[in-house]
């Protein structure tokens, strides 16, 4: 399996689901959402699988109402991260857009 198809497989285990239509139109990334919302914002945590940077982003707004980021160049950093923040939890300071 390559780390695009890790990166997919750890993003679906953790609870996200592909963004449908041509809304972001770039054929080098996957853009996904996380299926729940955060309990606080009411947000979507969004995930982009950049297979020209070879990495993966996790995107969200934390309860200040700010845009956070975190990039993981492992799937199992990814996997690891996404199980501190199960779906639908609180984040403080941590995910949700």
């Amino acid at each position: 399996m390559n780390l695009l198809e890790e990166f997919q497989t750890a993003a679906r285990e953790g609870g996200f689901i592909e963004v449908l239509g041509d809304e972001y139109g770039e054929e080098s990334v996957l853009w996904l959402k996380k299926q729940a919302q955060d309990i606080k914002t009411k947000t979507h945590q969004r995930l982009c699988i950049d297979s020209t940077l070879k990495s993966a982003t996790v995107y969200w707004m934390n309860v200040l109402g700010k845009i956070d980021s975190k990039t993981f160049r492992t799937a199992v950093g990814l996997q690891e991260w996404v199980a501190l923040h199960p779906a639908g939890s609180a984040m403080s300071d941590s995910p949700a857009v």
